[in-house]
């Protein structure tokens, strides 16, 4: 019988030493004895886990390692045991919550032992595999149930991608005016757009100006410049920077006289668009330029009561655009339109320089009383100083 302090921790270790001498149903036994006397601590119910384990008693490994993670919930070896447990017992979705659950709670790498950053790496390899599983077990249900990849079930396969954790999610992050209860939407569907095949018909004569401007020199300022009444910012590079130009036709709300007149084709078939009219800053159409091998990165707009549209033009190859966890390949004569309020990027990949019209136009879903105070609001702003708020990049 153990009567003393010195008994139970002898009783244990010699319970250990067994465990590692193979003997399982030893250890076991004497283990054992310690928890019945109510002197178990964490590590010896961890090891009597082991000990069921090794004695393939699965449902005695769950209760002792139980008994462990109760005493020490972020013990990294006893959940990683107690999800090899609920593997073995072909319990998938458990053993993953397990191993995510260790590899949370772990610390950085380079504080661990070899052989821990390996037990790790085995639970990332476990997770993706239990991933990839369910993933497959998902798409082919859903699959069976019409998820076709058409346009009526994008927003569900986005909605899925994020369940799955393919795809993270990304919010309206204006810099500078929010405006509440709009739809987090990332790149919107074409077919809601009525003057979109009007403007996409009107690609060739478009083109053709945009490409009169590329060959004639000092056409395009750089897209980013800094405000010598404000701080001047870096901008990733690109304050001042002719990597990413721009050709205004309507700036800051004005049409750009001189600009206007070198492209009467542009000017028509933006004439009817549903731009912002906002005093001194919108609309804003031009000409943008992307030079081989440039990088816009991420960033955000600066409020989210607008979209853009792009109407790419010169698009060589590798000219791509990622809008939150959506990244999409500009095609010359196919418009699309995004909210610049979510962090976008786009590249240029090529060696060639691409060209695309850039508008602004109002987000759908605002009424046009709230379109006038939108405006209005910042009509007042304006007013107040002689210096306005940003209203590009």
């Amino acid at each position: 019988m153990l009567t003393s302090v010195q008994d139970f921790r002898a009783t244990a270790q010699a319970g250990v030493d067994k465990l590692r001498g193979g003997d399982a149903a030893g250890a076991r036994k004497l283990l054992e004895q310690v928890a019945a006397a109510g002197k178990g601590d964490a590590t010896l119910f961890h090891c009597l886990a082991h000990a069921c384990a090794a004695l393939r008693d699965t449902e005695g490994a769950l209760r002792a390692v139980d008994r462990a993670l109760s005493m020490a919930p972020s013990n990294l070896q006893s959940l990683l045991l107690k999800a090899d447990l609920l593997a073995a017992r072909g319990d998938g979705r458990g053993a993953t919550a397990f191993y995510q659950a260790a590899l949370k709670a772990a610390p950085p790498e380079d504080q661990l032992a070899a052989f821990m950053r390996q037990e790790l790496a085995r639970a990332r390899a476990k997770c993706e595999e239990y991933a990839q599983k369910f993933a497959g077990h998902l798409e082919q249900r859903l699959g069976a149930g019409g998820l076709d990849g058409s346009a009526g079930t994008r927003r569900f396969q986005h909605a899925l991608d994020l369940l799955l954790g393919r795809r993270q999610v990304y919010h309206q992050s204006p810099r500078y005016f929010y405006y509440p209860g709009l739809p987090q939407i990332q790149f919107f569907e074409p077919e809601e757009f009525d003057w979109i095949p009007a403007l996409e018909a009107a690609t060739a004569g478009i083109r053709a100006e945009a490409l009169a401007l590329l060959g004639t020199a000092g056409a395009f300022e750089p897209y980013v410049q800094n405000d010598p009444k404000r701080p001047m910012l870096n901008r990733e590079g690109l304050a001042n920077n002719p990597d990413w130009g721009a050709y205004y036709l309507y700036k800051d709300g004005q049409v750009v006289p001189e600009h206007a007149a070198r492209c009467p084709r542009t000017m028509a078939a933006v004439a009817n668009l549903p731009m912002p009219r906002v005093q001194g800053r919108s609309p804003s159409v031009l000409f943008s330029l992307l030079r081989p091998g440039a990088h816009i990165p991420p960033h955000t707009g600066v409020l989210n009561t607008r979209l853009i549209c792009h109407l790419p033009l010169v698009v060589p190859p590798g000219c791509t655009l990622r809008v939150g966890n959506d990244t999409r390949t500009c095609v010359e004569g196919k418009a699309w339109v995004f909210d610049d309020s979510i962090e976008h990027e786009a590249w240029n990949e090529s060696d060639k320089p691409r060209v695309i019209l850039l508008f602004d136009i109002w987000r759908p879903e605002l009424s046009e009383k709230e379109r006038t105070l939108v405006s209005a609001m910042f009509a007042a702003i304006d007013d107040y100083s002689d210096t306005r708020t940003e209203w590009g990049m």
